[in-house]
């Protein structure tokens, strides 16, 4: 048991020096963001244009880890390793936070160009949707007594949510009229920023997976021993 403690506190996850320039990297972005991004043409407010910096790496960052959970599923589905389930759900929380972090920048950007933070917009119906999804699967996952039965119900209702989810994310906002300017022009900067922005996000999120795994394994571990 201590051996399990002392790799708990010594998180070999991301090492020191990655995890400061992580920080540094996203610093840097932020700082670039409002004073060397220039304004954005095509937007009824070009200054506040830049929260898509912010918005668009969660968005890309919740794709990636929905579909991270799906496969994780299917590997629980066809191996029956128990720890595919666990990544499969933490991918699936992780893709949820980044969903609702988009969600809320969505919503600021969208009282700076429209007047409303809410507005029905097919792409933000699309992902109230997408959270009703997932929401729908944290709470079966509360719901199903028993870790295998859990584990495989879940499975499977994960990956029909990873089928559902590129038709909310990207198919369905792209077929119906949205508010969202389709002329707007990004500046050279933006495109660097916004590359810049989602290189850190999807940094920080293997970093908050894989610690989250580690914790998951600790946990598992210790059930183990104190059975035995």
């Amino acid at each position: 048991m201590l051996d399990n403690n002392q790799s708990l506190r010594t998180d070999t996850t991301m090492p020191l020096a990655l995890r400061v320039g992580l920080g540094v990297w996203m610093s840097a972005v932020i700082i670039g963001t409002f004073l060397f991004v220039p304004p954005a043409q095509g937007f009824a407010s070009p200054d506040a244009a830049r929260m898509v910096i912010f918005h668009i790496p969660c968005a890309i960052v919740a794709v990636i880890a929905y579909i991270i959970s799906a496969i994780y599923a299917i590997a629980f589905l066809s191996k029956g390793k128990i720890m595919s389930d666990e990544k499969s759900a933490i991918a699936a929380g992780l893709g949820f936070l980044f969903t609702a972090l988009a969600t809320v920048t969505g919503m600021i950007f969208a009282q700076a160009q429209w007047g409303k933070t809410w507005n029905w917009d097919p792409k933000q119906t699309s992902i109230l949707m997408l959270i009703m999804v997932y929401a729908a699967y944290f709470t079966l996952r509360s719901c199903i007594p028993g870790q295998i039965a859990r584990a495989k119900i879940s499975a499977a209702y994960n990956i029909l949510a990873g089928l559902i989810m590129p038709f909310l994310v990207i198919i369905l906002p792209r077929m119906l009229p949205s508010l969202h300017p389709k002329s707007a022009h990004l500046s050279p900067e933006y495109q660097i920023a916004l590359a810049c922005a989602a290189i850190g996000y999807i940094v920080l999120f293997i970093w908050m997976f894989r610690l989250q795994v580690r914790i998951a394994e600790y946990i598992m571990a210790a059930r183990r021993v104190r059975i035995g």
